[in-house]
């Protein structure tokens, strides 16, 4: 099931997204999904009438996972971290699809990570291995954008990680997905930069889940971001990026100064 946010004359609702490539609607969910299921008032939309938003803004966090995917960590010159590195962005970092990304005038190296986004459904902490799929709701694309410059002279990444617009995502949760082996692609301008899958990532999404809420209580609307593969580059001002999942979908977003 695709369940997509979006808004038309007024404010912003939930949908579910069926139909075909080209030819998809939006039936219209009553209230929010993530606290009373999904009850559809009968209302449909064709998706072209519509505007897409953030699928969802974490009510508290975003946590990422950096070098999740070998590759990635060498092209970054490092070394596999001995456990999951973790980071937080905050929600005012979230946007939605084809929503303007918009560079922070402190740095002069964005660059772009195209990743597979969980997206919690149910209050938890300390999940096991074996009940992870109880707490997860759906997944998502995400866009883990980072200020390399500021990375750099910062020491810690609340700043090259979390400036406003840093974390596209979109188009829609997907909730039923096996993420063992998905193809996550990135495309600058149309070109193809990235090309990874899940399979090659050094902890997956139950042991990401189960390690975050670990430290973390989650909540609903919390996302966990997986990692990038390789391929990581730099975004430049009227450049668009478009982040591709097999299962999910696609997100693009053009950057500005």
């Amino acid at each position: 099931m695709r369940i997509a946010r979006f808004v038309q004359d007024s404010d912003p609702a939930f949908g579910v997204v069926d139909g075909d490539e080209g030819q998809e609607e939006i039936a219209v969910i009553k209230g929010d999904p993530f606290f009373s299921g999904v009850q559809l008032t009968g209302e449909r939309h064709k998706l072209e009438d519509v505007r897409l938003l953030a699928p969802i803004i974490p009510r508290s966090k975003v946590v990422g996972i950096g070098k999740n995917y070998a590759d990635h960590a060498a092209e970054m010159g490092g070394e596999v971290p001995p456990a999951p590195l973790m980071f937080l962005k905050p929600n005012t970092s979230v946007i939605g699809p084809n929503d303007p990304i918009v560079l922070p005038a402190f740095s002069d190296e964005v660059s772009y990570e195209a990743e597979l986004a969980v997206v919690i459904g149910r209050i938890c902490k300390d999940v096991p291995l074996d009940r992870v799929d109880e707490v997860v709701f759906g997944y998502t694309c995400a866009n883990d954008l980072t200020a390399r410059d500021a990375q750099r002279t910062d020491g810690q990444w609340a700043r090259a990680k979390g400036f406003d617009t840093s974390c596209p995502l979109g188009p829609w949760i997907e909730t039923d997905l096996d993420t063992d082996d998905v193809a996550v692609r990135g495309y600058l301008n149309g070109e193809l930069v990235q090309d990874g899958n899940t399979s090659a990532m050094i902890w997956g999404v139950k042991e990401l889940v189960s390690y975050v809420s670990q430290a973390f209580t989650l909540l609903p609307g919390d996302v966990i971001l997986t990692g990038t593969p390789a391929g990581v580059g730099l975004i430049s001002d009227g450049e668009r990026y478009e982040v591709s999942i097999e299962g999910i979908g696609r997100l693009s977003n053009t950057a500005r100064s």
